[in-house]
């Protein structure tokens, strides 16, 4: 899939600019809005107060300026002016910008968990914070090995890679993957996410129930493989992954299609599943939430990181809009609550070619449940 995004930045302003795919020079890049008029019988209410804000997962960071440019157009069609601020600082910082009530919402491609959930319980007035899945994308192996176009990869093999059990290209278990493929013997070269992370926290859940017991590092937001070398931000990993040869990473595909690096396709046991936005909505509409009563959408990962399934590409992340359910004020609920009503519907127009995977009809109307839950503190 082609990317295309721009340079600049969402501010606190009432218009949004929308260019050209320039330079990749970090996370805050933008991203163009969907082609396209804007549905004029939005349900978005545009009520509540004018400017909101956010900060946290760079994965999320170009489906957030498309969520807001829209926004911006449903309501200034409704005669309103409102705007969202959202900085891609990574998941652990917009967790932590959000417990401390220096946002609205935070963006994170981990669900708000333990210490930081009861944390969060109490900067929203004693009501629990809940995760909200906004956002699906391909998490994409990209590589950088001149001559070889089309590497496959599995689960356990991955693992052996950034754990450091396997260290050369033409290692034999990388070998017996990509039969009649010339591997060179050279080193591998682990690039990982030096910050704080939700795609490091994924890409480590995906591999503790992709590698059939290789991995035993677990999971978290921070890299635990205990090799190769840390970049910050998505925008960073890539650029290095780019510039050095035999390198390899976990990067989210629109960042590795901005890079125009190569991506491997992965093996689940049903052959191999080039990444393409199709074959990770199939894994998508495969997900669980893990506890369905709840107007907590936090996704139960497993079966879809474990699934076997023909076609279905497994390594996709879920980025979560953090929110308080009942402990704002009436001001900044209605904001959000309008805010993401506009996101799950007309924001999710034309996600496909930013390297997104749309909300599916099982997943939204969940989502909508709980937007529509959300109310001020008592």
């Amino acid at each position: 899939m082609n990317l295309k995004r721009s340079s600049a930045l969402v501010g606190l302003v009432g218009v949004v600019a929308v260019a050209s795919l320039t330079a990749c020079g970090s996370d805050n890049n933008a991203a163009s809005s969907a082609s396209g008029s804007v549905t004029p019988a939005s349900s978005a209410s545009c009520a509540g107060k004018d400017k909101l804000s956010a900060a946290g997962s760079s994965a999320q960071k170009n489906a957030m300026d498309q969520f807001t440019a829209k926004y911006i157009e449903v309501c200034n069609s409704k005669g309103k002016s409102k705007n969202v601020a959202y900085t891609a600082s990574g998941s652990g910082d917009g967790r932590t910008q959000f417990i401390a009530k220096q946002i609205d919402f935070a963006g994170s491609d981990s669900a708000i968990k333990g210490d930081q959930a009861a944390k969060a319980k109490q900067r929203c007035a004693g009501t629990d914070a809940w995760n909200l899945p906004m956002v699906f994308g391909p998490v994409a192996m990209a590589y950088n090995l001149p001559g070889v176009d089309n590497l496959v990869l599995n689960g356990e093999t991955i693992a052996k890679i950034f754990d450091g059990s396997v260290k050369n290209w033409n290692d034999p278990a990388i070998a017996a993957l990509n039969p009649g493929v010339k591997l060179p013997d050279q080193q591998i070269g682990v690039v990982y996410r030096s910050d704080s992370s939700g795609t490091t926290d994924n890409f480590q859940t995906y591999l503790t129930a992709a590698s059939h017991g290789a991995w035993t590092k677990g999971a978290g937001s921070d890299f635990v493989g205990g090799v190769g070398n840390g970049s910050k931000g998505s925008a960073g990993v890539a650029q290095a992954v780019r510039t050095t040869p035999g390198s390899i990473a976990y990067v989210e595909e629109s960042f590795a299609a901005q890079n125009k690096l190569q991506t491997a396709s992965l093996d689940s046991g049903s052959g191999p599943v080039a990444l393409s936005t199709e074959a990770a909505a199939k894994s998508v509409a495969a997900a669980k939430f893990a506890n369905p009563a709840s107007d907590d959408l936090t996704l139960d990962l497993k079966a879809m990181y474990s699934s076997n399934e023909p076609g279905a590409y497994p390594l996709v992340l879920a980025s979560y809009d953090i929110v308080c359910s009942k402990g704002y004020d009436a001001d900044t609920a209605e904001a959000v609550k309008s805010f993401l009503t506009s996101a799950a519907n007309e924001g999710q127009q034309g996600l496909g070619a930013l390297g997104y995977v749309p909300l599916p009809d099982t997943i939204k109307t969940k989502l909508m449940t709980s937007i529509n839950a959300i109310a001020p503190a008592s």
